[in-house]
């Protein structure tokens, strides 16, 4: 079991977490209702959760290590929420965190992989089904208008999954008639980008898509 802090503490370090930088008092003030202030700051500080020191005129706080730590002990503890006074939603949010731990653990992810940018986390490859529909959500992003098309070059940032497996999800679906691919006609408009994330198919180089139906 972690270390039970208060309310106002476990709220601003969920806080913290959840944001995975430095954030400074007013923006938590703004975002929360409150700021990290007096001994709940100097307690956090002193346990080695949290950096929190003045930038400018207010205090920022950032996770230490040790506050990553903390924050996963206590969603994975499985224990009641801090001691009173509490709110049903309390209450829930813990059950919700407690599911959340869960789908971690399946995951083999870190609370870090999820909500630090800086980690640069490697998540597993999710099915291939999963894949298509990333392949249709991303489209819809960026598609201007109905069958419109999109240039693989923009499309395939926005899926975080291999070129082979989404050039095999694509294959699939244009074989089945389900997407359109085709060149570029204005060919010297090409960058060496739109060349690298063209698509082969029938010995032609495609490097626009277009979905029939969303």
């Amino acid at each position: 079991m972690t270390d039970r802090l208060g309310h106002k503490q476990t709220a601003a370090m969920f806080t913290l977490m959840v944001l995975g930088r430095e954030v400074p008092n007013p923006e938590l003030k703004e975002l929360v209702g409150f700021t990290l202030t007096g001994k709940e700051r100097t307690q956090l500080k002193d346990a080695g959760y949290i950096t929190s020191e003045k930038v400018g005129r207010a205090f920022a706080h950032q996770l230490t290590d040790g506050g990553w730590a903390w924050c996963e002990g206590e969603i994975a503890a499985k224990t009641p929420p801090p001691p009173r006074p509490q709110s049903i939603l309390c209450s829930s949010l813990y059950v919700v965190l407690g599911g959340f731990d869960e789908f971690l653990r399946r995951k083999k992810l870190r609370l870090a992989d999820v909500f630090n940018p800086t980690t640069g986390a490697v998540v597993e490859a999710e099915p291939e089904g999963d894949l298509e529909t990333r392949i249709r959500v991303a489209y819809r992003e960026l598609v201007k208008e109905p069958r419109g098309w999109v240039g693989l070059v923009d499309l395939r940032p926005k899926l975080g999954a291999p070129a082979a497996e989404v050039d095999a999800v694509l294959k699939r679906l244009s074989s089945a008639g389900q997407v359109h691919l085709v060149p570029e006609d204005n060919r010297k408009a090409l960058t060496p980008a739109d060349h690298e994330a063209a698509i082969r198919i029938g010995g032609e180089d495609n490097h626009l898509l277009s979905i029939e139906a969303l």
